[in-house]
This record gives structure tokens, sequence and C-alpha cells, in this order.
């Protein structure tokens, strides 16, 4: 049930989407009990984006959404890890992504809740 949106000024082509997708599916590991089984992946990509009033750089905001509650400690490693993704796969400095999480008491799927 956990759910990665990330928008981002860069430009993802589909071999990087791919990449990023399965990373993610890897990275959401940080949180114990989820995996890319029931992860939902969405990219948004070539956003209008400024931080600190600045666009000459590329920059990221990505949500992390999960059934139940979000550890300090698991979404440390995965701020991290999503952190060095970007960078490695879309050359985002660690200084321009903000990650945000949300944790849900209920989650819905296929016409009920979890």
């Amino acid at each position: 049930m956990p759910y990665i949106k990330l928008n981002t000024t860069a430009e993802v082509d589909e071999a990087k989407a791919e990449a990023l997708k399965a990373r993610f599916g890897k990275a959401i590991e940080c949180f114990p009990g989820k995996t890319e089984q029931w992860l939902m992946v969405g990219i948004e990509d070539k956003q209008r984006m400024w931080f600190r009033g600045d666009n000459s750089a590329d920059a990221a905001v990505v949500d992390v959404a999960l059934l139940g509650s979000v550890s300090a400690d698991a979404s440390g490693r995965m701020t991290a890890e999503i952190c060095r993704i970007l960078e490695e796969e879309l050359g985002i400095s660690p200084d321009r992504v903000y990650v945000k999480y949300s944790g849900f008491a209920n989650w819905g799927w296929n016409g009920g809740n979890f």
C-alpha cells in the first residue's frame, strides 16, 4: 500500500522512469513489511519549480505515503536512499530535494479498505 510520487523539473524519459521505479521498489524496503509488490509509483517530470527563489538547477519533491505509521528511523534511511537515487539517475543535488512522508490508518483498494 505504499505510494511514491515524484515531481521534478528534470525530464524523465522511459528508460529513466523504469530505473526510478525499480530503485524506488527496492528503497521502499526501508520500511518494515513494505515491498515493491504493493508499491505504486507516479512520476511527473518537467514541472515548474523554484527552490529558494531559484530555478537554475533541477529540483524534486517526493511524496511517500504508507498504510500505518512512519518511523523517524525508517524515513531517515528512505530520505538518504531517495536522494542517492535522484542524484545518480537524474543528476539532482540532494540539497534540492524535499521528501514528505504521510502515514494513514485507512487505505482503500479493490472496493474496500485494508
